[in-house]
C-alpha cells in the first residue's frame, strides 16, 4: 500500500469491523444480551448476530490484508481483535446496555 492516507482509513475501518464484531459476539451470548435489553434472545436472533460478528471479525481480517503483507496484517489484526476485545469487556462491565447501539433490530423488554 503507497497511498498512507488510503492506508489509514483502511485500518481505521478495520478496527471498527473488530470492534462491531466483537460486540455482536458478545450480544449472541444470553448473559450479555440480558445485560444489553434485559431479556434473552431468540434462536434466530442469538444466530444472526453471531453470524453477524464472525463476518466482521473476516471483513476486519481481510481490510488488514488489503493495507500490508500477511506476516504484519496477521499481527495487526490479532492486536485488533485484543484491543476489540478489552473494549466489549469494559463496556459491558460498565454500560452494558450501551451494545445495544449494535443490534437495533432487537427490541428491548
Amino acid at each position: 500500500m503507497h497511498d498512507p492516507a488510503y492506508a489509514g482509513w483502511l485500518l481505521a475501518a478495520a478496527l471498527v469491523a473488530c470492534l462491531a464484531g466483537m460486540g455482536w459476539l458478545a450480544l449472541g451470548m444470553d448473559v450479555h444480551a440480558r445485560q444489553a435489553w434485559g431479556r434473552g434472545l431468540s434462536p434466530a436472533e442469538t444466530r444472526s448476530l453471531r453470524g453477524l460478528g464472525w463476518l466482521a471479525l473476516a471483513a476486519g481480517l481481510g481490510l488488514c490484508l488489503r493495507v500490508d503483507h500477511p506476516s504484519m496484517a496477521a499481527l495487526v489484526w490479532v492486536m485488533a481483535l485484543a484491543g476489540s476485545a478489552l473494549a466489549v469487556a469494559f463496556v459491558l462491565a460498565w454500560q452494558a446496555r450501551w451494545l445495544g447501539v449494535l443490534a437495533p433490530w432487537v427490541r428491548r423488554q
